[in-house]
């Protein structure tokens, strides 16, 4: 069926990953439980600005996914999704994001040229920057931003220190599990000509850019824990998720990556919902 089809092609399963973390900035903007016109509008926002995103992504790589034998499967490539059922769904989530952003406030909508710029180029940056890694991490951090914009109508402030935060958090976040990701294509990579840095550089330098990556998220949230007075159920779930990243880590061998679902699917799941449930107990407790 066509929406099976594209449900697998934009992974719908992985808006786990970025989803808490859009309600986070909610959260932490409203200092409670936002109107839910508002919780419907951000949901509809951020649903609408990953589709577009992902489908958009899939047909710009689709010559790479041609020859790559680890995405040949895709739905586009095989043609269980046509080229034509993609752009329509490009569309139809541009129209979605551009009326969401337009329903919360206008400071949503005259931002948006910005959120655009990054959610139709960061495909581009693997041609010709090993730093396209941080590119979808900031990419993916737009979304507790764009929250927090919707809810306060700012993002230059003082007080908007904490959605800077959660920007940077999921930046660096993202872009090591990315690195990781990418460990599976390095001679692809390297074949094609693409920039990533596991083909630039190795494998085992790759995994200790991740780790840093990810030990720079955690100096992040433990900074964040301030804005939300260190309580327990943030300080517990900062403890997890630090657990889950050095499960996440120990797993994986610079010379056996084959087990890199595991780590890159599951671990990361796990983090962005226990952190999410962390600081929204934090704040309703507060």
């Amino acid at each position: 069926m066509p929406i099976l089809s594209f449900l697998e092609m934009v992974k719908f399963e992985h808006t786990v990953f970025a989803l808490p973390f859009a309600y986070m900035g909610m959260f932490l903007a409203q200092r409670g439980i936002p109107p839910l016109r508002t919780f419907l509008l951000i949901t509809l926002a951020f649903a609408s600005a990953r589709t577009y995103a992902m489908t958009l992504n899939r047909l710009m790589d689709l010559p790479f996914d041609k020859r790559n034998p680890r995405t040949k499967g895709r739905a586009l490539v095989v043609g269980r999704l046509s080229i034509r059922g993609a752009l329509i769904f490009v569309f139809a989530s541009l129209s979605l994001l551009v009326l969401s952003a337009w329903a919360l406030n206008p400071l949503c909508l005259k931002l948006l040229p910005i959120a655009l710029f990054f959610l139709s180029f960061y495909h581009l940056t693997k041609r010709f920057t090993y730093l396209s890694h941080f590119f979808l991490g900031f990419t993916d951090g737009l979304a507790p931003c764009g929250s927090w914009i919707a809810i306060r109508s700012s993002a230059f402030s003082v007080a908007d220190i904490p959605m800077w935060l959660l920007v940077s958090i999921v930046t660096v976040w993202i872009a090591g599990f990315d690195i990781l990701y990418q460990c599976q294509d390095v001679e692809f990579d390297r074949r094609e000509g693409l920039f990533s840095i596991p083909a630039k550089f190795g494998i085992p330098l790759a995994l200790k850019v991740a780790r840093l990556c990810h030990f720079s998220m955690v100096v992040l949230l433990f900074c964040l824990g301030y804005f939300l007075s260190f309580s327990l159920p943030f300080v517990f779930s900062l403890l997890v998720a630090i657990l889950l990243l050095v499960k996440e880590h120990s797993i994986l061998s610079p010379f056996d990556p084959s087990r890199l679902d595991v780590a890159f699917f599951n671990m990361n799941g796990y983090i962005s919902v226990v952190v999410c449930l962390g600081m929204v107990s934090s704040i309703f407790m507060g």
